[in-house]
Formats: structure tokens, sequence, C-alpha cells
């Protein structure tokens, strides 16, 4: 499967597996396995450089399993090479997010400007708090 130029999966990696699919379609659903799942071990890919697959397991860590495989499923249609051709496009996309590393934040500090406002709007709060509570001569 190729990702972009520099990134290829080849498919000895990619495992994938059939089964019916839920939802409307008639006797057809009954009949033929259109739903496909992709299996991919993303947590021991060569594929990958390093530092990409720890982004990618980072990132996706809720969609991993224990052993540290993707499992992709698409029944969006009733044939399966499209079913198949749509998991192939989410397992790119999710590599493509991971591509490019993360800008590292630059720490900043407050303007001056942003400060006193800050304080002038915590004054006004205050002020307003104040003028609701009386004076205890009023009870």
């Amino acid at each position: 499967m190729l990702v972009n130029p520099q990134i290829t999966i080849p498919d000895a990696e990619l495992r994938l597996s059939f089964s019916r699919s839920s939802g409307p379609g008639g006797q057809n659903v009954n009949k033929v396995n259109s739903k496909a799942t992709l299996h991919w071990q993303a947590r021991e890919t060569p594929s990958l450089p390093p530092d990409m697959r720890a982004r990618f397991v980072e990132k996706f860590a809720s969609r991993l399993t224990n052993e540290g495989e993707v499992v992709i499923v698409s029944q969006e249609s009733r044939d399966q090479p499209k079913n198949i051709e749509a998991c192939y496009a989410k397992l790119r996309e999710m590599i493509l997010a991971i591509i490019k590393p993360p800008k590292r934040r630059r720490a900043t500090r407050p303007t001056l400007g942003s400060k006193t406002r800050r304080l002038t709007a915590k004054k006004q709060r205050a002020q307003t708090k104040e003028n609701r509570r009386g004076s205890a001569k009023d009870e």
C-alpha cells in the first residue's frame, strides 16, 4: 500500500478479513461477506521510521489492541472491493496525520497590556459583586 512516495507498507504486513455486513441490503446481506476488516501491526512495523512509529502509537493508542495491532473496519458499501479500498484510505489518512512532527511550543510571557486588562477586569467583577451584597445595616 502506497502512503506517499517515501512510505510504502508491504502487503505482507496487512491482513484482511471479511464478514457479513450489518444494515440494509436485503438477501444480499445474508449471503455476501462484504464487510472488510484490516489488521496492521503498528507497534512492530519496519515500514515506518522509529520516530513516526512512536508518534503513531501515541496518537492512536486508543485504536490499538493489547498486541499493538490497528484494526480498521469498513462496511460503508455493499461491494467488498470498495470496502477494502475504504480501509486502505482510512489507514493512509492515519499515517499522513503523523508524518510531520508537531511544532515544539515556545514559552512566552504575558505582555504588560494583557496583565493590566486582566487585573482591570478582575477589579470590575469584584466591584459588581460587592455592589450586590449591600451593607449589613440593611437587614
